[in-house]
């Protein structure tokens, strides 16, 4: 009952601080109103991409090496 009652208190509380943070974020009105903020998405998805194109093979030659090994 303590764990639930403490658990539920720390969850109230972290919801209470999220909503006493100002929503204003100077850096990406900024990067906004510039049309940066395309660019920096393009970055991101660019790298994003690359990550899962490095896993997809990863996984592709593990199987293979399994299947071989069998």
């Amino acid at each position: 009952m303590k764990k639930i009652s403490l658990l539920t208190f720390l969850t109230v509380l972290t919801t209470l601080a999220s909503y006493a943070q100002s929503t204003d974020i100077e850096m990406a009105e900024g990067l906004r109103s510039s049309g940066k903020i395309w660019v920096v998405v393009l970055v991101l998805l660019t790298i994003m991409i690359g990550v899962f194109f490095y896993l997809f093979t990863i996984d592709r030659k593990v199987t293979k090496l399994e299947k071989r090994n069998s």
